[in-house]
């Protein structure tokens, strides 16, 4: 199998320097945010065949954190498309935030094909400052693959604290590291090289993530809250 990784790996390397080059350039961001929607509004299709059932698991319960008014209020980090749309309940209240504006027409397509929603708002915004979001207003954060691509997880999770309402739930889906021994870990040290630049700022701790990694003891920000927390990790 090693054999195999390191002509592989080159390959990437070879395949991905036009985006280094972008990147020097300083045009790989710009172009990144435009293509990177139509890039996913094919692939969240086919990931969510794959996943469906994990996804169901993880949001099955949303419906009991709803507030005294029975409406749900859904925050969802990282929104990208809208492919969890269709996991969420009937009546549902959700308020979207990414940092890529080039989703807003991706996201109203989704809320057309998923009129059981109420759709509040999209903000274009970064996890790790969500101002737009006043205090104690939702009742359920979900983020599914974004705690990979962001800067700064602790000041995310604040965030995620002061948004939420006394009683809540945090649901994330992240990617880990496969078992050393698969063809998936072999796959994952190739890529992670082109990971960068083929999906924007997906770092590069699928190499070494285990699946206890997620939700660590050091996360003190979280400390009193961990019932509220579930979780799905799916191997990148």
């Amino acid at each position: 199998m090693a054999v195999l990784t390191h002509p592989l790996f080159l390959s990437v390397c070879i395949l991905a320097f036009p985006k280094y080059l972008l990147d020097f350039l300083g045009l790989r961001n710009r172009i990144c945010k435009k293509s990177l929607p139509y890039f996913l509004a094919r692939f969240t299709v086919m990931y969510n065949e794959q996943v469906a059932s994990k996804k169901q698991e993880l949001l099955s319960n949303l419906q009991e954190f709803a507030g005294p008014s029975g409406k749900l209020s859904l925050l969802e980090l990282g929104c990208g498309t809208g492919p969890n749309f269709k996991f969420y309940p009937p009546g549902c209240r959700v308020t979207c935030i990414d940092p890529n504006p080039k989703f807003e027409k991706f996201l109203i397509k989704s809320i057309a094909e998923n009129r059981h929603l109420q759709f509040e708002h999209f903000l274009v915004a970064a996890g790790e400052d969500l101002h737009q979001v006043a205090d104690d207003s939702m009742d359920v954060v979900v983020c599914t693959l974004v705690l990979c691509s962001v800067k700064n997880q602790e000041r995310i999770l604040q965030e995620v604290c002061r948004v939420r309402r006394p009683v809540n739930a945090l649901n994330f889906m992240e990617h880990t590291a496969a078992k050393h021994s698969s063809w998936n870990f072999s796959g994952q040290q190739f890529l992670s090289l082109a990971r960068h630049f083929l999906f924007e700022t997906c770092q590069e701790r699928a190499r070494g993530m285990s699946q206890d990694y997620l939700v660590p003891e050091s996360w003190e920000v979280l400390k009193g809250w961990r019932d509220y927390i579930k979780r799905t990790q799916k191997p990148a």
